[in-house]
């Protein structure tokens, strides 16, 4: 019989907690980057997306040739008004040799964790090797993973907060602090965003929106990073448009045919130039050209890291000793002795279940 490895919400919880957030978020930034090194080879789609009045479902698949992966997401924002989460999601890897799957996993957690592996992985290659201040624009569910992200890629100590709902900043302000960051509880965005040297916006309303304004960034440290993670949909932006147009900013992407649709690039046209990631980790592409240059990171999540964060999380899991009773084996492949009699497995009545 085959079975299928099984991490859930309350194993995943567990080994984050036990292996630490910040370690896992290093580690997968690494993962991600070689990953990112090899993304010609990959087979990349955009996500298949479902849009409805309440939010979006998505599939996101990303495949190498050996190991064929997908995440399951939503997006719901007004979600949490009826006390459910914004994004919850789970992950499939299978063995494209035969097809069966090998491991699936909860990815509520894992998301938020390979999410901040690829804003530190972008920040790495694009923000000021001496920033240590980064502003959050959106406390929610997403920022303590952000500001770790940040620890782990460049070091960042002091954080400058900001959120429309009080609850929400309080929440990041006991967590980060726990965390051991200093942090700034900012009175708008603009008070969070002055003097920052990284500036991440990460709000969950699905609508064309303006959280960061021109005006503002120019309050910034001199050559600002900013890391754009909210708008991620159709119709879904934080940025003004002149953040991105303006002369020598640079813009880089994941996959450009996807941003187009659902970053922040959307407000413009068409041929407006972008760069992705990866051109920029193998050298073919420059990211920062000086130490006063603006750095955009339009990103809005791509298969690629959730297929990586899936194999780097299975790998992990597997390799510590005390974390392999975390993962559970379930049966969800139909096997009969013969391949072509699937009817031998409900003919048997031994192996059929009751059915009261």
């Amino acid at each position: 019989m085959t079975t299928v490895d099984l991490l859930d919400v309350a194993a995943a919880a567990r080994w984050i907690h036990a292996r630490g957030a910040e370690r896992i978020i290093g580690e997968l930034i690494d993962a991600l980057a070689v990953d990112f090194r090899r993304w010609p080879d990959l087979d990349k789609r955009e996500r298949v997306a479902s849009h409805s009045r309440d939010g979006v479902i998505e599939l996101m698949p990303a495949s190498d040739g050996a190991t064929y992966g997908f995440k399951y997401v939503n997006g719901h924002p007004t979600n949490p008004a009826r006390g459910f989460q914004t994004v919850t999601a789970f992950g499939v890897l299978a063995d494209v040799h035969n097809g069966y799957p090998t491991f699936l996993a909860e990815m509520t957690l894992l998301t938020a964790l390979r999410t901040a592996a690829t804003s530190g992985l972008a920040a790495r290659a694009l923000a000021r090797p001496d920033a240590r201040t980064l502003a959050l624009v959106g406390t929610g569910s997403q920022a303590e993973f952000q500001a770790l992200g940040m620890r782990a890629a460049l070091g960042v100590t002091h954080l400058r907060a900001w959120d429309v709902d009080p609850a929400a900043r309080e929440k990041f302000l006991r967590n980060a602090r726990a965390l051991g960051f200093e942090v700034h509880e900012a009175t708008s965005a603009a008070d969070a965003v002055a003097g920052a040297d990284v500036v991440t916006t990460c709000t969950a309303d699905k609508r064309n929106a303006t959280v960061l304004t021109a005006d503002m960034l120019a309050a910034a440290a001199p050559g600002v990073h900013v890391n754009a993670i909210g708008g991620d949909c159709p119709g879904k932006t934080e940025l003004d448009a002149a953040i991105l147009t303006a002369p020598g900013t640079a813009v880089v992407v994941e996959y450009t045919p996807q941003t187009r649709i659902e970053g922040e690039i959307q407000q413009l046209a068409p041929d407006f130039p972008v760069t992705e990631l990866w051109e920029i980790l193998v050298g073919d592409a420059a990211g920062r050209t000086s130490p006063d240059q603006v750095t955009v990171f339009d990103s809005v999540g791509f298969a690629v890291e959730d297929w990586s964060a899936l194999r780097y999380v299975h790998d992990a899991v597997r390799r510590d000793p005390w974390a392999a009773d975390l993962l559970q084996r379930v049966d969800l492949v139909a096997e009969p002795a013969d391949p072509k009699d699937l009817w031998s497995l409900v003919a048997v009545p031994a192996l059929a279940p009751t059915v009261s």
